[in-house]
């Protein structure tokens, strides 16, 4: 008979509320009612050592098979996949869309539909003021109003919509040096998205997000939830945009386009799971674990 795999779900051990353990105990869960052995760890818990001898210093007696890494620890996630762990996503999957800059220029890459996306210059810190009239292209280009997205960020946070000039430039002011984007505003999808989970390359749950009070449908920010079956022309945007960022499994952000055609809002490598679970029913960490399963088997 065959060992069980022994698998771990890294999550952020610093980030207080109990929605990043959630996630983490959902998978633990799947992977037992799969036969496999599952252990939650902390990513502060593995301090990665570099050097002619890279490892990490655990307290673990032994490394795992495999590693559902829900957590945005790019160099852990590296120097995991560096002493030849698998891990689902993967460090540069993860990255990319954890960086939405990344994460739009492989969309567009793919020629993926999405909305017009500007990248601002990168302003290193100390070289302030910011030169406004720089952005001045993008105003004629987007007009107003505009969306302005500061490249990390999560759960519709670091997004903005500003209606004219001087708000736009209050808050590029506000935002200094950090990265962002300008992005065409879709008024058609105002208050409202489809949140489309897809694992190894097949829609495993979807709903609709509305909101009667903010542009941003987030479940986070008080948006409401309905199941919600994409057509083929929705599933397969989702599916081609996980497969665009190089995810194992995402939730995908569709817009609804003016003329009924969907576009990519983002791509979600570390979305929680909790939320599609009260409005549809679908525990998406089952579909993982059987992914998972089928890819080490």
């Amino acid at each position: 008979m065959a060992t069980p795999k022994l698998g771990w779900v890294i999550y952020n051990g610093h980030l207080g509320g109990k929605k990043f353990l959630d996630f983490a105990e959902w998978i633990q869960r799947a992977a037992h009612a799969n036969g496999m052995e599952m252990k939650i760890i902390k990513n502060n818990a593995l301090l990665a050592i570099v050097g002619t001898d890279s490892s990490i210093l655990i307290k673990e007696k032994e490394l795992p098979d495999f590693v559902v890494f829900s957590d945005k620890d790019i160099p852990l996630a590296q120097q995991l996949e560096a002493m030849g762990v698998p891990l689902f996503n993967s460090s540069k999957s993860i990255a990319v869309c954890d960086n939405k800059i990344l994460m739009y220029q492989a969309l567009s890459e793919a020629g993926i539909r999405i909305p017009k996306t500007i990248i601002a210059p990168k302003i290193f810190p100390g070289t302030l003021p910011i030169q406004l009239e720089t952005f001045a292209p993008a105003i004629s280009e987007l007009g107003f109003p505009v969306i302005i997205k500061e490249a990390f960020g999560s759960f519709g946070e670091q997004v903005y919509l500003v209606h004219n000039k001087a708000q736009l430039h209050q808050k590029i002011t506000e935002i200094g040096t950090e990265p962002f984007v300008l992005q065409e505003y879709i008024q058609s999808s105002h208050g409202r998205d489809i949140r489309i989970n897809v694992v190894g390359g097949k829609v495993v749950a979807s709903m609709i997000r509305t909101s009667e009070t903010d542009f941003r449908a987030n479940v986070s920010r008080g948006g409401s939830m309905q199941q919600y079956t994409p057509n083929a022309k929705e599933a397969q945007l989702a599916i081609a945009a996980a497969a665009a960022v190089g995810t194992d499994f995402a939730g995908v952000d569709l817009l609804f386009g003016p003329e009924g055609e969907p576009l990519v809002c983002e791509v979600n490598s570390n979305a929680h799971i909790r939320s599609i679970y009260d409005c549809t029913g679908v525990d998406v960490s089952v579909p993982i674990i059987s992914y998972i399963k089928e890819v080490l088997s």
